[in-house]
Formats: structure tokens, sequence, C-alpha cells
């Protein structure tokens, strides 16, 4: 969970698109064998659960969150030494805030680098700057490499797996099985988390970042909605009816980001559509794009974009400027992610309430919501003595301490009294400091962090909506049954195949192409790799299975 100040809470939950292909990076031919295929499988980490505070509304197993109407008044210690021996630690990662204050001028960072026990020196990368950075770090000499490296998984890095498995520490002895309860914390990551991660040549090489079931969600300005006829239960006529219905002037139902193509996860879900890879029975592997119920939802996309229901610049506007246009009300929705809950509720102004919108059924079939992966990216280790990986995992182990712990209230707030003070309900309420030093812009929570919960700082209500809609949803969450699995073309072309696909998906939203060009597109994506990857994925779902 971020800080919550402003502009953290807007940038880090801004959504993060695809740019273009990289070229591959030098580790090696690429011919590396890094499919899970006739390997011995490496047992996932033992899960144990983290002690903490119990929450007011119980997680499922079925994918629910915990959530907490109130912040804990007892906080729990789950790290019961210092982590490191006063070593300089190299760290890299994926940024959503602005560049942090140096250490030296830096109270927040000097605080955790005193409860971790090591200096910290952190390369920070913009989430625009993320690819070409990691393409010089990945072709570059392998000895320069930091220590803890966060790879981030917004983006398709050519030949990933292969930089991981030649270049990155095999975690196996450290974390399979029981291994994992020397780091008690790590082994507090639920198994999900590890199985979208994903093995790589059947061994663990990384750390996931934990993220809950939904994924993609439309959210509303429930009182627009509520107005304009929305109800629940409501068809696919229904949310065209009240979109047209909430469209007037200079007031858009509709909003819509560059690279979210028309909010196309929010719709193909509803429409059932495969979450891009689906899995049959016998083990078969079908892209949604060769799937009639994505092209219907493409075609149910294109006729409200006719209707007037869009936001004009839905292919050019920022997610960023997206979420203003939100919080004033010139749009009345907008795609993001199921974790951007807490800027929705926080920072929409009055008389704007937020809600999580239900799917819409079509034809009589109630609608799905996109799964997320359950894995934000993942961490990974440069290759070193047996002592200092384990000093780096202790180190990770303390940033992924759980929600109601001691140590996850400074990784997250800081030193109380100066990044924080308390409110009314014991909750953190930031300084004016901790406005500027947090864990956005030194951001901490990308190397390691525990299982998210559902909290919003004086708000129980919002918690209790939050988490009814999810008992709701969560049973018709779609999963894309690829996570975790490799392809070796995925790994090499899956930039480039997936732009060609969104292209034409935009293209035809936006009426610059017709519907009757898609199956050509589909065709052209199947012969330059796709149905590669299909059979590719299904080799790799039958070795783990």
């Amino acid at each position: 969970m971020p800080s919550l100040s402003r502009r953290t809470l807007l940038l880090s939950a801004a959504a993060v698109s695809v740019p273009g292909a990289l070229t591959a990076c030098s580790t090696g031919s690429g011919d590396s064998d890094v499919s899970n295929a006739g390997k011995k499988l490496a047992p996932w980490p033992a899960y144990r659960a983290a002690s903490g505070p119990k929450p007011d509304l119980a997680a499922t197993q079925a994918g629910v969150q915990a959530g907490y109407t109130a912040y804990p008044a007892d906080l729990v210690k789950s790290v019961s030494r210092t982590p490191g021996d006063g070593t300089t630690v190299k760290v890299m990662s994926v940024s959503f805030g602005t560049p942090p204050k140096p250490a030296s001028a830096n109270r927040f960072w000097a605080a955790v680098e005193k409860a971790l026990g090591v200096r910290i020196e952190y390369t920070i990368i913009s989430q625009a700057d993320y690819q070409k950075k990691m393409a010089t770090v990945m072709a570059g000499d392998p000895d320069t490499l930091p220590d803890i490296i966060n790879m981030f998984s917004g983006f398709t890095l050519p030949r990933e797996a292969e930089f991981v498995q030649r270049r990155a520490e095999d975690l196996t002895p450290y974390l399979s099985g029981t291994a994992v309860t020397d780091y008690p914390n790590l082994a507090g990551i639920p198994t999900h988390a590890w199985q979208d991660m994903g093995r790589i040549g059947g061994r663990i090489f990384g750390i996931p970042l934990e993220r809950p079931l939904p994924g993609s969600t439309l959210w509303l300005n429930q009182g627009m909605f509520t107005d304009a006829g929305m109800k629940e239960g409501w068809t696919s006529a229904d949310f065209a009816a009240a979109a047209r219905q909430a469209t007037g002037g200079r007031t858009y139902a509709l909003g819509a980001a560059n690279g979210s193509l028309f909010c196309n996860a929010v719709h193909a879900a509803a429409h059932n559509a495969p979450n891009e890879w689906a899995v049959t029975d016998d083990g078969t592997f079908r892209h949604c794009a060769a799937d009639e119920r994505y092209k219907a939802a493409i075609a149910y996309q294109a006729q409200l974009r006719k209707n007037g229901s869009y936001y004009p610049d839905s292919t050019s506007v920022s997610q960023i400027d997206l979420t203003t246009l939100f919080y004033n009300g010139t749009v009345g929705s907008m795609q993001d992610g199921f974790g951007a809950y807490l800027p929705k509720y926080l920072e929409s102004p009055d008389g704007l309430t937020p809600a999580a919108a239900l799917p819409y059924s079509v034809d009589g079939t109630p609608g799905g919501v996109a799964a997320a992966r359950r894995s934000f990216g993942y961490t990974v280790l440069k290759k070193a003595k047996k002592e200092r990986v384990q000093l780096l995992l202790r180190v990770l182990d303390y940033l992924a301490a759980p929600f109601g712990s001691q140590e996850w209230e400074l990784v997250h707030y800081g030193v109380e009294g100066t990044h924080f003070t308390r409110g009314k309900d014991g909750s953190p309420e930031p300084t004016r400091l901790g406005e500027v030093e947090n864990n956005t812009n030194l951001p901490l929570k990308y190397l390691a962090e525990g299982p998210q919960v559902l909290f919003v700082p004086g708000m129980p209500d919002a918690v209790r909506a939050l988490h009814a809609w999810q008992r709701k949803v969560v049973p018709h969450a779609v999963r894309n049954a690829s996570n975790g699995l490799q392809s070796r073309t995925k790994n090499a072309q899956g930039t480039t195949l997936k732009a060609m696909l969104d292209d034409a998906v935009t293209g035809i939203v936006a009426g610059r192409l017709p519907l009757s060009d898609w199956d050509a597109v589909v065709k052209k994506w199947r012969a330059q790799g796709g149905d590669r990857m299909a059979g590719e994925f299904a080799k790799d779902y039958a070795a783990n299975t």
C-alpha cells in the first residue's frame, strides 16, 4: 500500500502501457532452454501466513482480500534482528514517483538504512525509461549488475527469462519448500504469487510482488451512473443506454487512456472472452484473438464509440491526465488496476463517490472480470557467495513485512512525528515531509512487499464496499492461463506480436479500420508466432500440472 500524499497516490495508480520492442540483449544466442518441460520442478516455497492483527473482513481461498476497517492499534514485530552487516547494497527498480532527495538529505532513506543495517545505493528508473535502461543492464557486464533487481511485469523484455537464468542467483536452495522458513515474511507470500511469477527451467529465481486477484477494473462516478439508470444485474444494452444517458455537453460517460484499447480488458472480460490465453481440458492453448467473444467485445466497444460515449481523445490522453478528468467530472469512468482504489477514494473531491463497476451480462450470461497476474513483477539477486545471498534475502524479508507490523509501517510511512502523525482512528497521516520522502519516490515496495490487504484510512464503509464487490466478482474472474509459464517465442517476439493485435483493436474501435479486417490480422499474428506461442505454452503447462 502506498504512502498517502496526493502526488504519491496519483503516480502509483498510473496504468502502464507497453511501448515498442527492444532489440535482443546479449545474454547469449537465445537458445537457452528456459522451459520447464522435462525438468525436475522445484517445490514452491512452503506458505506460512505471517502473524499479525486479525482482519475485520476475512479473506477467502477463492481470492477475496482481507479487509481492515480501522488501522491496527497494536503493531506486531515481524523481524527479530537487524538484517544487514553495515555493507552497501546496490538495488534497482522501476518507479512511478519523482526522484527522491539524495540519501544524505533524506530522513526516510536514513531510517530505512538504519533498520536494515545496510547502506542503500539505489538506481531508480522511471516507468517511461524502464525498457531502455533494462536493455542496457541486460546487455552489460554481469559484474556490474546491482545486487537486487526489480523485474517489472508491465513490459515484455526480450530474452528476459534467458537473462535471469544466466545472470541471476538460483534461489531454489534458499526458498524452495521449507527452506523459506528461514525468512518468515517471504514465507508469508501466498503460493499463488509464486505460481504466477513462475519457474525458469524448473528453478526458482525470483521473489514475487503479490497482488490481488481482480485486475483491470472499471471505476465509476457512482452518482453519475446511478442517475443515468445503472442497476445491479445490468445487461450490455443497459450499460450502453446508461453511457449514452450520462454523456452530454462536455461530459462523457466513458474515459479511456492511451494504450488501454478503449478499456478493452473490462469489456472483453464482461463478454467472457479469454484473458489473453485460455486452456482447454485437453491442455490446448487458445488466444483471445481467435475467440468470437473477443471479437464481439471489440464490436461492442466500436458501437459505444459511435454512440459518442467515449471521451474524444481516448487514444492520446495519458492515464494520469485521465485521472484528473475523472476527478473533475469530465469523464464518468475509467479503467485502472484494482489496486488504484486508494487514490479513487482518498483523492476524489466532495460529491464524487467512486465505485468499482459490476460487469454487465451478455446474451443472458453473467459477465466476468479480468483477473490480474498475481505477481506485479519479481525481484532477482546478482550471483554471489552464500553469505551474501543470505544477507540480501534478510533485507528483502524485512521489506516483505505484513500489514499491521512495525516494519511495514516504517517502510510505507517512515518515522512517526517526522513523516507522519496519527489520525483520529490511529491511521498514519503524512506530514509535508512525508509527502516528499516516501516509498513511492524511494520505491522500496518494488523490491519486496507483503500480501496486500483492503484498507482505506478513515473510510470503513469504503473497505466494506470493496470487500462486498470482491465477493461478487471473484467467482467470475477470468484468468490468463499463461501466467507463470514459459514460451521462447513470447520471450523473443511478445512485444511485437502484442502490438500487432493492440493496434488493430484500437483502430477498429476508433473507426479507422473496419471490423472485417480483424480476421486477417489474427491470421497474420498466428503465422508470425501466435501458433508457436500456443504450442510452447501447452508444453510448459503440461510440465507444471
